[in-house]
């Protein structure tokens, strides 16, 4: 039950725990500052014209055919 919930996935994708960790928590910072920029040209369209969807494609590359 253990390896499985903590082992696996990162297993599959050629990482130990901490270091899946690291990424996956990298990633969701990344994530939440692409959500304040967009959030952010909401409300003032001047502002962050291009920088949430460039931090989208900027992180779907890099996980792109991850582990496969």
């Amino acid at each position: 039950m253990i390896t499985k919930a903590f082992l696996d996935h990162p297993r599959s994708v050629d990482e130990t725990y901490l270091e899946h960790a690291r990424f996956a928590g990298t990633f969701g910072v990344k994530l939440f500052a692409a959500g304040l920029c967009a959030f952010v040209h909401a409300l003032i369209p001047c502002l962050f014209e291009k920088t949430a969807s460039r931090m989208i494609a900027e992180m779907y590359a890099k996980t792109h055919n991850r582990g496969g």
